[in-house]
């Protein structure tokens, strides 16, 4: 049998390490939002001025719908991502490698809703974080919160919020769905600085209609979720790999004795 050459053995235990070092590099962090409603113009205008924030549910529906417009916010606080990242990595010695949002689908539970149906929609990010959710239900619409009209009128700004995706669904009134959203420079900006994100859920098409759980809904796992994958900058990388190497060339060195 031959013996294996001591300098292959030191190559074989160092590739052995790059390569672990290489596989634990990104990290992920997974958050609720702090904040959601859903707002609806109804079904003839007569819904613009409700609040529906403190709800169960949240649902998009297209322009035209039976029921009216639906279209959800989302806030999170990703305060929490930033300061783990940064113990991982250093501070701001780290990128945004992905950004996902997972959404739960739900059964219409309320005559105030479209009925699912397939269709796409689109998620953008919203430079105006100041809306209030509010505390409205389906059922007992509130008077203070954000509304489809303080929507429009005030949240909305077409020429600084960011499209962060169309996304098709296929009309289910259950399941877990995740969306992969594109990292526009103003989201980046916020996620790296570990300030509020606030999304909006719109139809982008005549179709579509999505009755989804919101950040009340009972049971924890079919919340929404906001997922952050980041990873270490080159440098910092390097870092990491040269201290195991040393440690596995020193382990290597010890077993030659």
């Amino acid at each position: 049998m031959l013996k294996k050459h001591p300098f292959v053995a030191l190559v074989s235990i160092l590739a052995i390490r790059v390569a672990g070092f290489l596989s634990i590099q990104a990290a992920v962090v997974s958050m609720n939002p702090g904040a959601d409603a859903f707002v609806t113009t109804g079904p003839a205008n007569n819904l613009a001025t409700n609040n529906s924030g403190g709800g169960g549910s949240l649902a998009l529906s297209a322009t035209g719908s039976a029921n009216g417009e639906f279209q959800s916010v989302l806030r999170f606080d990703t305060s929490a991502a930033k300061n783990t990242f940064d113990g991982l990595y250093g501070t701001n010695s780290w990128s945004l490698q992905s950004v996902t949002l997972q959404l739960s689908a739900s059964a219409v539970n309320n005559a105030i809703f479209n009925a699912n149906n397939a269709g796409s929609f689109g998620v953008s990010w919203m430079q105006n974080d100041g809306w209030t959710e509010g505390s409205g239900t389906p059922s007992a619409p509130g008077t203070s919160g954000i509304t489809s009209q303080s929507l429009q009128s005030t949240f909305i700004n077409p020429g600084a919020d960011e499209a962060l995706g169309t996304f098709s669904y296929d009309g289910s009134s259950a399941g877990t769905f995740i969306y992969a959203l594109s990292i526009s420079p103003n989201l980046a900006a916020d996620l790296l600085a570990g300030d509020s994100v606030s999304l909006r859920l719109s139809g982008a098409d005549s179709a579509v209609s999505f009755l989804f759980n919101s950040r009340s809904f009972g049971t924890v796992a079919n919340r929404p979720l906001l997922g952050i994958t980041a990873v270490p900058e080159p440098g910092v990388l390097a870092l990491f790999a040269l201290a195991g190497l040393l440690c596995a060339i020193r382990k290597w060195m010890w077993s030659r004795h």
